[in-house]
C-alpha cells in the first residue's frame, strides 16, 4: 500500500517518537555541542528511525537531519527535514515537554508535517490543507484559539548580545497583557495551533529551519497568523510570530516592536 505523504510523515515521527518514549527517564550519553547544547544517544537512535522509515516509502526523496545532516539537496524539489528530539535538555531533566518533527519542503513550502508529543501520545499533522491532532486512536481538526491567554516565547538565543525573547520575559506590558511561558521546545508552535497558546514568539533565522518547519506548516495549514517579527512575511527578516488570530497577532507584533528596534541597534 502506498502511503500519502502526510502518512509518510506521521508514521516516521512515531518511529522517533517510539525511540524517545522508550528512553525516556533512562540515563544517556551526551555529545556536547556547545556549554549549553548537547545531543544523546535518544537524538540519534531517534534519528536513524526515521530515515529508516523515509528511506522505505520515499527512497528518492534526500532528507536532512539535525543531528546527522544529508546530502547536499538543497535544489531539490522535494526534501524531508528532521528534528529528532527537540528538547533534548527537557529530555535528559526528564521533563516531559518535547517534541519529534518531521517535515516535507516542497519548492520550498511546507507541504506535510507532523509533530509528535512523545510523551503525552499525541501527533498534531498536516497534508498541506488540514491540520489535525491524532489522539486516543482519533483525528480532529486543530483549532487555534486565544482564549489561554499564554504567550510561548523562545528563550534559546545568543549569548554576546539581546535578543528579542530573553527581553520579552521581564516585559511588564507584555506580562500585564499575557501570561508568558518557556518551555524551549517547539512543541509550543503546534500547541498555538491547537488553541493552547495564544501566540509563539522567536528570534533567530527561520528559513527552511528543521526545529520550526513542522509546526510551521501545521500552525499555516490551522489557519494562524504567521509573520516575522516586524510583521512582514515569514523569512523576509528575523524571527517570527505565530498567532491564534489576526487580532492577537497585531497586539503580539506591538508588543515586540521596541524590543526588537532595541535588538536590531545593539547589533
Amino acid at each position: 500500500m502506498t502511503l500519502t505523504d502526510a502518512e509518510v510523515a506521521i508514521a516516521a515521527a512515531l518511529a522517533g517518537a517510539e525511540v524517545v518514549v522508550r528512553n525516556y527517564g533512562a540515563d544517556h550519553v551526551r555529545f556536547a555541542k556547545s556549554a549549553t547544547d548537547f545531543a544523546t544517544n535518544t537524538d540519534l537512535d531517534a534519528e536513524a528511525a526515521i530515515v529508516r522509515v523515509l528511506a522505505r516509502h520515499r527512497p528518492a526523496d534526500p532528507c536532512t537531519g539535525e543531528e546527522t545532516g544529508g546530502a547536499d539537496s538543497e535544489a531539490a524539489r522535494r526534501r524531508w527535514l528532521i528534528d529528532p528530539l527537540c528538547g533534548t535538555l527537557n529530555f535528559a531533566a526528564t521533563t516531559p515537554l518535547v517534541a519529534v518533527n518531521v517535515a516535507l519542503l516542497q519548492d520550498g513550502i511546507g507541504r506535510a508535517a507532523a509533530s509528535t508529543d512523545p510523551i503525552a501520545g499525541e501527533v498534531f499533522w498536516t497534508d498541506g490543507s488540514a491540520a489535525c491532532l491524532r489522539a486516543y486512536g482519533r483525528d480532529r481538526p486543530l483549532a487555534p484559539s486565544a482564549v489561554s491567554g499564554l504567550i510561548e516565547i523562545n528563550c534559546d538565543g545568543p549569548l554576546d548580545r539581546p535578543f528579542v525573547g530573553g527581553q520579552l520575559v521581564h516585559d511588564p506590558h507584555l506580562r500585564g497583557a499575557y501570561g508568558p511561558r518557556v518551555i524551549s521546545s517547539t512543541l509550543g508552535v503546534a500547541w498555538v495551533a491547537a488553541g493552547r497558546r495564544a501566540a509563539y514568539v522567536s528570534d533567530g533565522t527561520f528559513r527552511e529551519n528543521l526545529h520550526f518547519a513542522a509546526g510551521i506548516a501545521i500552525a499555516e495549514a490551522a489557519g494562524c497568523a504567521i509573520s516575522d517579527l516586524a510583521g512582514n512575511p515569514l523569512n523576509a527578516g528575523r524571527g517570527f510570530i505565530v498567532s491564534a488570530d489576526a487580532a492577537t497577532h497585531q497586539a503580539v507584533l506591538a508588543l515586540v516592536e521596541p524590543h526588537l528596534e532595541a535588538v536590531i541597534k545593539a547589533g
